[in-house]
């Protein structure tokens, strides 16, 4: 087996999958029947960097099972952005057999090179509302991966020690546990700005907070709605500013990994993300005493919520051969249906599960937290992969130039909004 990591990360999360239920429809593991010779080589794209080790051990194990099966992996993570590497295989005619899509805008602009995946066994297994990413005129197109949500995950034992005994749920009083933790000599955020990827699932926050977030967007698309005076994106700007008054000062200097690190190592109570990051810091601090907290950016109600969505998609190259599209599907089928393939997604990858089949470890903080606030209703939706995929890569520099002190808040939203304009419905 063939391994290639590159460094990347989300994407990409949860509904509420709290226990396993249902009839598995369980395609065949045996030994491929080909003869040695006869060897198929798959390529897969893996954009889930923080289990690539993992990813690694199941591909190996399912070669095992089919000696004639090569599974080549490729994993983004942490950064990268994985839809421009795709985009330039694809142009060579070299497109992987099995790549990630995010669904809604992100599936229409890559379904000529979608596989119909709707007589898929798997199918029968998924959450309604998970199909839905991937769903276009009625077929499915792409197999979810798994829940993910995030928001500021925060040191319990350093809020303790400031006094601050109330969780805070809204902007001010975020504000006040920031000077708090100040106050005893602790840097309250670690923020990472050299990455760009992230300043989209903060500006998911002022849509996410909108009475009909998808009545927004349309607006946005038929020029009834812009970025400039709508106050949820000023008050998105207010609490990102807050982390810039009260963050670790070279944030521009600072990636993904550096950020993990000031977090996990207790030099900053509080990380801007989601719960992929659980193992990183159980490598760096196992057994931290850790938890989520809200992304307030107001002091409305509607804060203390924590948005929680399907984190990608698995998609199948429709311009590979029909032998390696059947292996393809056969590959996945096994990972959500096979007793090893199961095994897997619960307790070696630690995902919230998707699938009615396959339960989800709540054993560990970030997700028995997000088990919770969904539980409770209190989650918020996950809408960039709604944007015109072009400008949600651009949006991710734009924000990052404003807080490089590029541009102000003026000119940031101004050049949201181009960027919307300039590459709505351009596919």
């Amino acid at each position: 087996m063939r391994i290639k990591s590159i460094q990347w990360m989300v994407a990409g999360l949860l509904a509420l999958a709290l226990s396993s239920c249902g009839q598995d429809k369980q395609p065949s593991v045996e030994a491929d029947p080909h003869p040695a010779n006869e060897a198929t080589t798959l390529e897969i794209m893996n954009p889930k960097v923080e289990i690539s080790v993992e990813f690694e051990q199941m591909v190996k194990e399912y070669e095992h099972l089919n000696p004639n099966i090569d599974l080549n992996v490729v994993t983004f993570g942490g950064g990268a952005d994985y839809l421009d590497e795709l985009k330039a295989r694809f142009a060579a005619n070299e497109g992987p057999d099995i790549f990630p899509n995010g669904g809604y805008e992100e599936a229409r602009a890559w379904k000529r090179y979608l596989e119909d995946l709707s007589d898929q066994p798997w199918v029968e297994q998924v959450y309604d509302e998970a199909l839905e990413p991937m769903t276009i005129d009625g077929k499915i197109y792409g197999m979810p991966i798994n829940y993910e949500g995030y928001g500021f995950i925060y040191n319990k034992n350093l809020f303790a020690k400031a006094g601050i005994n109330t969780l805070p749920t809204t902007f001010t009083e975020l504000k006040t546990a920031a000077e708090k933790l100040q106050a005893i000599g602790v840097t309250p955020f670690a923020i990472g700005y050299s990455d760009s990827w992230f300043f989209v699932l903060m500006l998911n926050i002022a849509i996410a907070q909108m009475d009909n977030p998808d009545a927004f967007i349309q607006g946005l698309n038929d020029g009834t709605q812009t970025f400039q005076g709508t106050k949820e994106f000023e008050q998105f700007l207010q609490m990102l500013d807050l982390t810039l008054q009260y963050g670790n000062k070279d944030y521009m200097t600072t990636d993904y990994n550096s950020e993990v690190e000031l977090f996990a190592t207790g030099r900053a109570a509080i990380l801007k993300q989601g719960n992929w990051v659980q193992s990183q810091i159980d490598q760096r601090s196992p057994k931290m005493n850790i938890g989520f907290l809200p992304m307030s950016i107001n002091d409305d109600a509607r804060n203390d919520a924590l948005p929680i969505g399907v984190s990608n998609n698995w998609a199948v190259n429709k311009e590979s051969t029909p032998e390696k599209k059947r292996e393809a599907k056969k590959f996945l089928n096994w990972m959500v249906s096979s007793d090893q393939g199961k095994k897997f997604m619960k307790d070696r990858f630690h995902y919230i599960s998707a699938f009615k089949n396959i339960g989800t470890d709540t054993s560990r903080p970030l997700v028995n937290d997000l088990m919770r606030y969904a539980d409770e209703q209190k989650t918020l939706s996950w809408n960039w992969f709604k944007f015109p995929p072009r400008a949600r890569e651009e949006f991710g520099y734009i924000i990052q130039a404003y807080v490089g002190k590029q541009l102000n808040r003026d000119q940031l939203l101004e050049e949201l909004q181009k960027s919307w304009q300039r590459n709505k419905h351009k596919y």
